[in-house]
């Protein structure tokens, strides 16, 4: 088979959308099938199957390069879906590329399979300039590419109660039902979307690891935390609003005996080093955006990984590599509970910095739990490999293209 992945997100940046697509290229490849990836880039890959689309100039935003023009691109990608004999068109993101992926797929009359991999309406809030405007913006450009006359919101659920997210859940449940099939990596962000009015068929199908991350961490020992050692403790992910790392800080702030590292980049790293200005030297090391060889060479010096989103995160890999990792997991955000192996995570009573504190302090007064949640999170991590998740993967694309016929 012959793939197309198409996004706004790909290497060398850093981010969950990124690491999925790499993951799925390499199982299918391995699995024998090509794979290509259309992407805007700052400069042309050397990869012959990760193909450049037309990118704006002196435009980045949050450090993404940046499709642009959405026609120049819908062009760029009929010629390189047509020369390449695309079967099949595997969409990953809602912005230009991807809109550009649509035209050019429905041109040629191949199928389309689109990850809902995010909440954008929590993400242009926290990250676009005086969001009220832009989401307008971005709403009425991506209409104009692909009707939104499909898309009936529920504005009574709580997380769609505002214009601002109304305008961004049309536009996901819109791209939704444009596409032949619907991919969700979890069931509570899967049912939100069918809440929301997607009529497309759907499958909850979880995101994977790719053999060379898992052959780098290697074969994990549960973790054990030494008399008289701190807890070492790392986070990882985008320094955004709505990933929430200042709550980590204030938690660590209220939790002697524990130091943490956090892996990541973005809009609040001012407001990241403001917050921890006053903790004391070595607590806390913010390493800033690194590859993820260097975000696996700190899990592998840890006991214990926190994420702090809330209301937000659909599957993150972080937590999946965390797994892999033998690491225990710890989320404030009850929904993830579901990512979660049996014994190997635990879900803070409160999603506050006080709730995070609190188990924070429980697990540095009793290491056993560390090591108990260190083997269980071993004993899922075939769980969590991309191999495991790929023959449903090509179940999928089977069924989109039995259904275009």
């Amino acid at each position: 088979m012959r793939i197309a992945m198409v996004t706004d997100y790909y290497l060398p940046t850093l981010g969950g959308v990124q690491t999925v697509i790499k993951a799925h290229r390499e199982a299918l490849e391995h699995a024998g099938h090509e794979v290509f990836v259309f992407a805007p880039l700052a400069e042309r890959s050397a990869d012959p199957h990760v193909v450049r689309l037309p990118t704006a100039r002196g435009f980045a935003p949050d450090g993404y390069p940046f499709t642009w023009t959405p026609s120049a691109a819908a062009a760029a990608l009929r010629d390189g879906l047509s020369a390449r004999g695309i079967q099949i068109v595997h969409v990953h993101t809602e912005m230009f590329a991807a809109l550009a992926g649509f035209e050019a797929a429905r041109t040629l009359g191949i199928p389309i399979v689109q990850t809902m991999h995010g909440r954008i309406d929590v993400y242009t809030r926290s990250v676009l300039p005086i969001p009220s405007v832009t989401t307008m913006i971005l709403a009425a450009m991506h209409r104009r590419r692909l009707s939104h006359d499909r898309a009936q919101i529920d504005s009574t659920a709580a997380y769609a109660s505002t214009r601002m997210a109304q305008r961004m859940w049309r536009l996901m449940v819109s791209q939704a039902n444009h596409a032949d099939h619907v991919i969700v990596p979890s069931a509570h962000f899967a049912a939100k979307l069918v809440a929301q009015g997607v009529q497309t068929p759907l499958t909850v199908l979880s995101n994977g690891l790719e053999s060379s991350v898992l052959a780098r961490v290697g074969s994990p020992t549960p973790r054990v935390v030494a008399p008289g050692d701190e807890l070492r403790v790392v986070w990882c992910g985008r320094l955004s609003p709505e990933k929430r790392p200042q709550v980590f800080v204030d938690a660590l702030r209220q939790s002697p005996g524990v130091r943490a590292e956090m892996f990541g980049d973005g809009v609040a790293r001012r407001a990241v080093a403001a917050a921890a200005s006053d903790l004391a030297s070595g607590r806390l090391t913010v390493r800033g955006g690194v590859p993820q060889s260097q975000v696996l060479d700190g899990m592998r010096q840890a006991h214990v990984l926190v994420s702090t989103s809330l209301d937000f995160d659909n599957q993150p890999m972080v937590i999946l590599e965390a797994i892999a990792s033998g690491l225990p997991v710890i989320v404030t955000d009850p929904d993830l509970a579901e990512m979660l192996p049996e014994g190997g995570g635990v879900v803070t009573e409160t999603p506050d910095a006080a709730g995070l504190a609190a188990t924070l302090r429980t697990l540095r007064d009793d290491p056993t739990l560390i090591t108990s949640m260190s083997a269980a999170a071993i004993s899922h991590r075939s769980q969590v490999a991309q191999d495991t998740h790929r023959d449903a993967l090509l179940d999928v694309y089977r069924a989109a293209l039995s259904s275009a016929r």
